[in-house]
């Protein structure tokens, strides 16, 4: 599932207009929406920083070099009231809480892409320094077992030598089973990729 790899996106891309509205501890209490993205990953994988980019917003999402700053579903809309919504979920594999902490953000998270009528896709961010873990496997394989629409989204593209860039792109779609073109790189740092996904996410909401 995910973007098409000859999918075709404009080069240039106005930022989306998002704004923060609310954090959720479950999925009832978040706000109506006529369509939703929900972006997942590792603690550590940057979600808050390409949420920024987005919106060219440096500090609409807080960023933090603690791991683990999101706790509840954060829920930005795309322009006016009553318009498409972004939630950001929190972090797995983050060390520093309990492990009932673990469990109840688990179950928060499963809730919530479980329950959300409004979902249209979910961005599974993987560090494309490192590559799929573990638990980035097991987070794909859950949302494929559970028929959810999903788009892989490598971030820090920046942190990849250029030289072993392409061999990087092979491996990680390869590690993630999909195609090397399914797979839509990043870069909040320098801007790489943010067009496209601009693109991507307003096609998500039916915005485009």
């Amino acid at each position: 599932m995910g973007v098409a790899a000859g999918e075709n996106v404009a080069a240039m891309s106005p930022p989306l207009a998002l704004r923060f509205v609310t954090s959720a501890e479950s999925v009832d209490r978040l706000p109506a929406s006529p369509a939703e993205v929900a972006v997942v990953g590792r603690s550590n994988v940057g979600k808050s920083s390409l949420l920024n980019a987005l919106a060219n917003r440096r500090g609409l999402a807080r960023t933090s070099k603690t791991p683990g700053r999101t706790r509840l579903l954060d829920c930005y809309a795309v322009g006016e009231a009553g318009g498409p919504t972004l939630v950001d979920c929190p972090g797995y594999g983050y060390a520093k809480v309990s492990k009932a902490e673990r469990g109840r953000w688990q179950r928060m998270i499963e809730g919530y892409l479980l329950e959300r009528e409004p979902l249209t896709m979910v961005m599974a961010l993987v560090d494309g320094e490192v590559g799929p873990t573990d638990l980035d496997r097991q987070l794909l394989a859950w949302l494929r077992a559970q028929g959810l629409p999903h788009t892989v989204v490598a971030t820090k593209h920046d942190k990849v030598r250029p030289s072993k860039r392409e061999r990087r792109k092979r491996d990680l779609a390869a590690a993630c089973d999909l195609e090397r073109g399914d797979v839509v790189w990043t870069s909040a740092e320098r801007n790489v990729g943010i067009d496209r996904l601009r693109d991507l996410v307003r096609v998500w909401l039916r915005l485009a």
